[in-house]
């Protein structure tokens, strides 16, 4: 844990480093852009590899990640004295989601098929109903008594 944080305490402050060396009259630009994409992308990125794939879409286990990927835009515009949210910020939000969340539910869980146990008797049942009433319907033409 100790160098984790610590290689965060580097990230942070190269990150004000470079932030602030960015702040100019560009505003909102290709420089923020670019700042978001560099600092807090890569850092996703990386923290996203060290979870495994199956839990991307597992809320309780992201949403840390995402809302230390949230903060981070902000601050870079902040520092940027850029507006946030943004245009930019939209579309890389959309990209984060295209890439890492696409497959995942509005529920957050992953859409499956439930199990032969549930699954079997939605199926099992309406074929045995079907030939019950077929059968049903031929023993009673068969039958002449009861025709007038």
């Amino acid at each position: 844990m100790g160098s984790q944080s610590g290689a965060a305490a580097r990230h942070a402050l190269l990150l004000f480093i470079v932030v602030s060396q960015c702040v100019s009259t560009l505003g909102c630009g290709p420089h923020y852009e670019f700042a978001i994409e560099e600092f807090c992308m890569a850092k996703f990125r990386l923290d996203m590899q060290e979870l495994d794939q199956g839990h991307w879409c597992i809320w309780e286990d992201t949403v840390e990640l995402y809302g230390e990927l949230t903060n981070c835009t902000y601050l870079v515009a902040e520092k940027m004295d850029c507006f946030w949210p943004n245009r930019l910020v939209d579309e890389f939000f959309i990209r984060v989601h295209q890439h890492y969340f696409h497959d995942c539910s509005l529920s957050g869980r992953l859409l499956q098929d439930p199990p032969n146990r549930i699954l079997g008797p939605f199926i099992a049942v309406p074929i045995l109903v079907t030939l019950l009433m077929t059968a049903l319907v031929v023993w009673r033409s068969k039958r002449s008594e009861g025709i007038v």
